[in-house]
């Protein structure tokens, strides 16, 4: 399949990746589907550079599955409208939680990318976000990708959002408050932005220890990066900060 492709008001040094939606004013060559990367995983982690609201709080720390003892992290960088992030949700994600997150073996956090080309990746990242403030980040996410299709090409998905709100258990007229004041922009824009300076070109992204697994990867290559990171977390000594 084709990445996507579009002009950013902001451009980017980006790599167009066949299994994951891209820039398109990118002239760099397919990168290999692994490379390590040199980011700290902590960086990228949920609850950092963004206003602290109550709301905004609850969701960053909504976005995060798995018990707080893990070894590992593993960052999802991700577009809700990307046809490739769709796909990777549909193939590899039940399969990743329920074989590494409710085994406690890593933490896995959600990071928003929404790309320009995407027109309505911004209101379903708020969308999202603002589930999260009531607890219900992971239900709108798996509610959003299920529905992609019938959303993605919209003039306005708003409407349609209500219904998925509904159907997850939010209190929508809450929800559609947070919504409507914008307070979740800055944390989507704090996550694209610290997402960019790791290295993250593309949706979807996946951060494990030190290595960067880009498009919609199947099960197969997560056990073994994280079976890699698994390992190298045993061998290395604690921090003595």
């Amino acid at each position: 399949m084709i990445p996507c492709k579009v002009n950013l008001v902001r451009p980017l040094a980006i790599l167009a990746l066949a299994l994951g939606c891209a820039p398109a004013n990118s002239s760099t060559q397919a990168a290999e589907s692994s490379t390590t990367i040199r980011t700290d995983t902590a960086t990228l982690t949920p609850a950092t550079a963004a206003p602290k609201d109550s709301d905004g709080v609850k969701a960053d720390l909504a976005r995060i599955q798995g018990s707080s003892t893990a070894p590992i992290w593993v960052i999802e960088v991700s577009d809700f409208q990307c046809p490739f992030c769709k796909q990777w949700h549909d193939e590899t994600y039940k399969k990743l939680r329920d074989e590494f997150v409710r085994t406690g073996k890593i933490r896995l956090a959600y990071i928003n990318f929404p790309l320009n080309q995407h027109v309505n990746a911004w209101p379903a990242a708020e969308t999202a976000m603002c589930a999260g403030a009531q607890g219900k980040f992971w239900e709108m996410h798996d509610a959003l990708f299920v529905n992609q299709k019938k959303w993605e090409e919209l003039p306005s998905p708003a409407l349609f959002f209500d219904s998925l709100a509904r159907a997850a258990g939010i209190n929508v007229p809450r929800w559609q408050q947070c919504v409507q004041s914008g307070k979740m922009k800055p944390w989507i824009q704090a996550d694209y932005d610290r997402a960019q300076a790791a290295g993250a070109a593309s949706t979807p992204t996946f951060i494990i220890g030190d290595r960067m697994l880009t498009g919609a990867q199947p099960i197969e290559a997560f056990r073994s990066a994280i079976d890699s990171a698994l390992a190298k977390a045993k061998t290395t000594p604690p921090s003595s900060h």
